[in-house]
């Protein structure tokens, strides 16, 4: 059997490789399937639509580079996307294709696209309402919530990717609707308004709205009592950019999901763009109709976790620039290591420690945050991470946190080393393998010896018996 297609990718991969991180490499490039290859014009499966348009939109610059290194001048990349019927009742066939850059195509597939014939008697002609000539609406936009003041991180990197996408080109990417879900605080509004407000600057002749679901609720509840359903309708089929927040909130009320079900049919069938957020995904939500969670699974469905310590700090430390303010590593890093539930509660623990300070004329330390913090927060108790405790390791011995990860055997940078596993082990629920991996690429068993290394000195050197003690109290606040 001819695996030169096989062979040809695994060059590319090795490239590839060594000039993406870690994480965008084991997303994006570990699924891709090799396929066929012939006249240097390379076949690869990527599992969705969306991961081509992100493939294109991220790293073609790098997959054109790669080709030619491993192919040659003239090397052209052809995807094949692997896509399922939507299971709706009354669907036909359908060919879709994408558009592509010179270098790369998409190989067309079948598909099945609801024709939505049940919707036409309904909704007739939304687009012929007298003595309207461009509709002018405020987007209902806070010009604060951009991309810029929304802190990319692990937590949010595949949503903020998508919504960028859908900012550059709304209707027009496999992600539609774009369904943004995740606990209260993780930033899905801010998120989906940065969409809105990026489209706006992109396109400004687009109309754009942002709603809230209990409003579009209120709304249509009015609109029912007057007798004015129809231009309810209407107002909302001609949105070009739909943002609707909160859409659990529609949970039992079977007259707004209906409503709100021939208006998403219309938007998306007139190829406008839908963003909706949730606090569960489309599969967990309960009270809603079928045929209305189907269409939220057209598109892309991305999450919001909550941050890790390294995404918090970059947090606050986003958050004291803009505001021109000067605060101390350590204050920074006790209220990211202590606020981990959400970024709303981050950011408003870092306003009341500014507020208390001025108002009360008191230097900002440690100490202050630690009586404020302890007050705001149910739970206060530190959430330690492996990376945060090699941090005050380091910052104990006056290191940099990044010596730990050398392979160095200068006596003070191993005592440290062993130190930050110690404590990793007594104050974390991670495996010895885990932490290895994380403080110097090492294994389990010299884990093992660092912390029967450290036990042994806390037993037989008072000095190091002190340092042990102060490093434990400083994680401990």
């Amino acid at each position: 059997m001819n695996n030169e297609h096989k062979t040809a990718w695994e060059k590319c991969l090795s490239v590839i490789k060594d000039n993406v991180p870690a994480s965008s490499f084991k997303t994006w490039f570990e699924p891709i399937v090799p396929v066929k290859l012939e006249n240097r014009v390379l076949t690869i499966q990527v599992p969705s639509a969306f991961f081509y348009e992100y493939l294109e939109e991220q790293f073609i610059d790098i997959l054109r580079k790669t080709l030619q290194m491993v192919l040659g001048i003239g090397a052209k990349l052809e995807y094949n996307v692997v896509m399922s019927s939507a299971e709706v009742k009354g669907n036909a066939p359908f060919t879709v294709s994408y558009p592509t850059n010179n270098n790369s195509k998409i190989t067309n597939k079948s598909i099945n696209i609801p024709l939505l014939v049940e919707d036409k008697a309904f909704i007739k002609n939304p687009f012929v309402i007298p003595g309207i000539q461009k509709l002018q609406i405020d987007p209902q936009l806070k010009l604060h919530n951009t991309f810029e003041n929304f802190v990319e991180g692990d937590c949010n990197r595949l949503a903020r990717s998508a919504g960028f996408a859908v900012a550059k080109k709304p209707g027009g990417t496999a992600f539609n609707p774009l369904m943004i879900y995740g606990n209260s605080g993780l930033g899905k509004t801010h998120l989906a308004q940065a969409i809105g407000i990026e489209v706006k600057e992109n396109f400004p002749d687009k109309v754009v709205l942002y709603v809230n679901a209990n409003k579009f609720q209120t709304q249509f509840t009015e609109a029912t009592r007057n007798n004015t359903r129809n231009d309810f309708l209407n107002f909302y089929q001609m949105i070009d950019v739909l943002i609707l927040d909160d859409v659990h909130e529609f949970a039992g009320k079977e007259k707004t999901q209906e409503t709100f079900f021939h208006i998403f049919n219309h938007l998306h069938q007139m190829e406008k763009q839908l963003i909706l957020t949730s606090d569960k995904p489309p599969i967990e939500l309960k009270g809603m109709e079928q045929r209305l969670l189907s269409r939220f699974k057209w598109g892309l469905t991305a999450d919001l976790q909550i941050p890790d310590f390294e995404t918090r700090m970059k947090i606050l430390r986003n958050k004291v620039y803009k505001d021109g303010i000067s605060l101390t590593d350590e204050v920074l890093e006790y209220i990211a290591s202590h606020v981990t539930n959400n970024v709303r509660e981050l950011e408003g623990a870092l306003i009341s420690l500014l507020a208390q300070s001025m108002l009360n004329k008191m230097e900002i330390t440690i100490e202050l945050a630690a009586s404020l913090i302890n007050k705001l927060v149910k739970n206060s108790k530190c959430e330690l991470s492996i990376e945060y405790i090699s941090k005050v390791v380091c910052d104990y011995f006056n290191m940099s946190a990044d010596v730990l990860q050398t392979k160095t055997r200068r006596r003070e940078i191993v005592q440290a080393r062993q130190i930050a596993m110690y404590f990793s082990k007594s104050l974390t629920k991670f495996s010895l393998a885990n932490i290895g991996a994380q403080i110097g690429n090492k294994d389990h068993a010299t884990v093992l010896h660092a912390c029967k290394t450290v036990n042994n000195l806390i037993d037989t050197d008072k000095s190091f018996r002190t340092y042990v003690e102060e490093i434990g109290k400083k994680l401990e606040m």
